[in-house]
């Protein structure tokens, strides 16, 4: 799929990871929406950029708690309104949480369920319906590296990945031959600006490559699962610096 002038929706796209997603399409000519929860003045700012980057064509910022499948609906229909269609679906918007398994609550684990699995998964449903109907369309979820190796204190939140993963293969089968579905499995990519020299070193040592990753490996993973081949499918293509198979 060429890029230019597809309109491509990313979730999570104000800060961190999204962001660097949907300023990379725009740089290849995508139409941009930007998907956000509470970051407004952020969103904003990379709609802004968008638009410059992929020659004028307009960049959107739209708000919605992916904890609400209402919403998600009411959003993608919005975006079908306005921009005709969506081509390209990157699910990146998650919540990220180091937790006890015997120790979480039950709040805890619905919020983790509702925002990393059935909002992706509600995305995927609503953008599928036009993406079957054209017969064309690409989605690919931002997995994690821990839906392989979930590890404490990350285990709920990993099992939340492994079960997106398990959704990307089975609708990689279910939507062919229109959709083409993948993920991809970032490592560490993006340290906490106050994180110790100590963390650093842990994380790059995690890595056979010896270095933490960058938001745009990620980035230009997500842009070969959409440009780079038509033959790829039901893929779950890691990000980790060799993190898997440096821990089997």
């Amino acid at each position: 799929m060429d890029l230019r002038d597809k309109v491509c929706l990313v979730t999570g796209a104000a800060r961190r990871v999204g962001r660097v997603i949907a300023l990379e399409l725009a740089r290849r000519g995508a139409r941009v929406v930007v998907h956000y929860h509470t970051s407004h003045a952020e969103a904003l700012e990379v709609a802004a950029e968008c638009t410059r980057l992929s020659g004028g064509r307009e960049a959107l910022a739209l708000a919605c708690d992916q904890a609400d499948t209402e919403a998600i609906d009411r959003l993608v229909a919005e975006v079908e309104t306005l921009c005709g269609r969506v081509d390209v679906l990157v699910n990146n918007a998650s919540v990220f949480r180091a937790m006890s398994f015997l120790d979480m609550t039950r709040e805890q684990w619905d919020t983790l369920l509702a925002v990393n699995l059935r909002g992706p998964a509600w995305f995927c449903r609503a953008v599928a319906r036009g993406m079957v109907v054209r017969g064309s369309g690409v989605i690919v979820n931002v997995a994690d590296a821990m839906a392989d190796q979930p590890t404490p204190p990350f285990v709920p939140y990993g099992a939340t990945k492994g079960a997106l993963v398990s959704l990307t293969r089975g609708l990689a089968q279910e939507l062919a031959p229109a959709v083409r579905v993948n993920a991809v499995g970032p490592g560490t990519v993006l340290l906490p600006e106050s994180a110790s020299d100590d963390l650093r070193g842990r994380a790059a040592r995690c890595s056979v490559l010896g270095r933490v990753g960058t938001p745009e490996d990620v980035a230009a993973a997500c842009v070969f699962l959409i440009e780079g081949s038509d033959y790829i499918t039901g893929a779950f293509l890691a990000v980790d610096g060799g993190r898997v198979v440096q821990h089997p």
